[in-house]
């Protein structure tokens, strides 16, 4: 019997509903994290510490999210992240003290690990290999748009009930998402009959196997999607920080981030459709090269408008980029075995977007704010290198697996 032709509307609001919520609860909490901190005694140095956490509760997750993920199957892991989301948002609320607070947003993180991991392992397995890049650059755009979104809903939930109003719009965004979640469509049954064939003939693949069959791809291709993330993590500090140092104000300051990140959002599809059509390395090597690019420039500027030129440049760059690490996880990730590929895959990602930073704050400590820019401008166009040597050029021909 033929199969029915792929209909991407059919599991659009199950696939991207939970996201766009999710993005929208972690928005708006993450610009008052920091001051909810200090409300409850933390100095600048420990308020800066736990907005970290969301970044280490993902890291230290990535390996039990392959876990939950391969036991419970992605739709539940997607309400379990969810729920526990929401839950961390109720105990931040609650917080009396640093520490119960700590928690919470160490919480955040944990589940943002699952959820994430969840939502591309569906996508990868639902959507077919020539709508591959389309769907993964969606998700990533609609999560953006969500990101986007959450500070405006957290903002107006705060001139009613202050700070905790952030957490109220994260706690009702992420039980709605787990309310969504539960309704994205089960995976085939052919697709769910041959997984249970591959375990019934063999164990399940170990982390440890899947890390010893796929070194060269986590060595090569992962190397560029590291510094992918780093080089998208360090430029949202580093647009603030400059403004800063050029005598800028807050205000045009914040203007300028936010046309950087609309620029970001409006071009997540076409570059999905590119990476379809002539091939992932399209969009990987122009993504780096152009925020690196950038990047070098950065230090150049020193007037608003100059500044607004470059931050339109890396929005731009990011915004093109929109998918790819999804993408190329998802291409080489094998079956049986993706969520545990997918799991390092984001560990990968997540050193790269907690090393990033670190370098600037390294290199600017030792040297100059220039000069800590200019390090991870370079680091963009080395990983443009490392992209066009080892993705595959043309149009992607992996195999279905």
């Amino acid at each position: 019997m033929p199969q029915e032709p792929f209909n991407l509307r059919k599991i659009a609001v199950g696939a991207y509903g939970p996201s766009l919520l999710y993005g929208a609860a972690t928005g708006s909490i993450v610009p008052v994290i920091v001051l909810s901190a200090t409300e409850l005694g933390a100095d600048v140095a420990t308020a800066a510490l736990i907005l970290t956490l969301t970044g280490i509760g993902s890291l230290v997750t990535n390996v039990p999210a392959t876990l939950i993920t391969s036991r419970f199957g992605e739709r539940w892991a997607l309400v379990v992240a969810s729920l526990w989301c929401s839950a961390a948002m109720i105990l931040a609320l609650s917080a009396t003290n640093l520490a119960v607070f700590a928690a919470a947003i160490f919480m955040v993180g944990m589940a943002g690990a699952v959820f994430g991991l969840a939502r591309q392992s569906y996508l990868t397995e639902a959507v077919p290999i020539h709508f591959r890049a389309r769907a993964l650059s969606t998700l990533g755009g609609v999560t953006r748009i969500g990101v986007f979104l959450g500070p405006f809903a957290g903002a107006l939930a705060m001139s009613f009930l202050g700070l905790d109003g952030a957490y109220w719009v994260g706690a009702a965004a992420t039980v709605l998402a787990a309310v969504l979640s539960f309704q994205v469509p089960e995976l085939g049954g052919s697709r769910r009959s041959s997984t249970r064939l591959a375990v019934d003939a063999a164990a399940p693949p170990t982390l440890r196997a899947i890390l010893r069959s796929h070194a060269r791809i986590f060595g090569t291709v992962g190397v560029g999607v590291l510094l992918i993330a780093a080089v998208r993590a360090t430029r949202q500090a580093v647009l603030p920080l400059w403004a800063q140092e050029i005598g800028i104000d807050p205000t045009t300051t914040a203007l300028i981030y936010g046309l950087s990140g609309a620029i970001d959002m409006l071009i997540f599809y076409p570059a999905g459709k590119v990476m379809d059509v002539y091939g992932r390395r399209w969009i990987a090597v122009p993504c780096m090269l152009i925020m690196g690019t950038a990047l070098l420039l950065l230090p150049l500027t020193q007037d608003a408008a100059g500044l607004l030129a470059v931050a339109l440049l890396i929005g731009f760059g990011n915004g093109i980029g929109s998918g790819i690490v999804m993408t190329l996880g998802a291409d080489f990730s094998p079956s049986p075995g993706r969520p545990q590929f997918l799991g390092i895959w984001r560990l990968l990602t997540d050193i790269g977007t907690m090393a990033g930073p670190g370098t600037v704050s390294a290199v600017t400590a030792a040297a100059t704010l220039a000069g800590g820019i200019w390090t991870t401008g370079v680091l963009g166009l080395l990983g443009a290198i490392v992209l066009w040597r080892w993705v595959p050029p043309g149009a992607q021909r992996v195999r279905q697996k």
